[in-house]
């Protein structure tokens, strides 16, 4: 990223849930039995709304579309997941998540934009002073392809861990994080 091409002042997070926040599962978060915050996420988004970052929740949940999970059941995990955080001192301003299988072609499933487009729309976002934080090329692709100003790709997801074909350009992160915590530090360092 060149110094003309800079973000200013970043006010908007967007984090992926599966391997960002909680530990990811190849057989999918089907319970809040089964969600565990991975370490250092609770106090990664303490910070980040410390700092004045409004934070949303982009993230795709086959899970629904397969019949694993009820859409009543996957709220529920997500009020859950809210209220803890709230306990923690953080705060996340909504949730927005695609149910569909990969087949389904929608434009909500990452790595296509429309979960951060509905997110700019209900609340008047500036892309350009955003940024997405995820565990996948497909996160990074997301928000490049939304116009998010910056991309952080985190290891701490099972997808990290996942042989990748050569990267895309759109695929290519700003930053590479250990986690949420240490991806939290590198923006609030950036926004100042």
């Amino acid at each position: 990223m060149t110094a003309q091409n800079r973000p200013g002042r970043l006010k908007t997070v967007f984090l992926d849930r599966d391997g960002v926040i909680n530990r990811d599962s190849a057989a999918y978060i089907k319970s809040w039995q089964e969600f565990e915050f991975l370490p250092g996420s609770l106090e990664a988004l303490r910070r980040l709304t410390a700092s004045g970052f409004t934070i949303l929740v982009v993230t795709n949940q086959s899970a629904v579309g397969r019949g694993l999970i009820s859409s009543e059941t996957l709220a529920g995990i997500h009020r859950n997941m809210r209220s803890a955080i709230r306990r923690h001192g953080g705060r996340i301003r909504d949730v927005f998540f695609c149910p569909h299988v990969p087949q389904a072609g929608c434009d909500c499933r990452k790595p296509r934009p429309g979960l951060i487009l509905q997110a700019q729309q209900r609340y008047g976002i500036d892309l350009e002073a955003a940024a997405m934080v995820g565990d996948s090329a497909r996160d990074i692709a997301c928000a490049r392809r939304a116009g998010c100003a910056l991309a952080v790709r985190v290891r701490s997801g099972i997808q990290d861990s996942v042989q990748q074909p050569p990267a895309a350009v759109e695929t290519v992160a700003d930053h590479v994080a250990e986690n949420l915590l240490d991806a939290a530090r590198w923006l609030m360092r950036r926004s100042r």
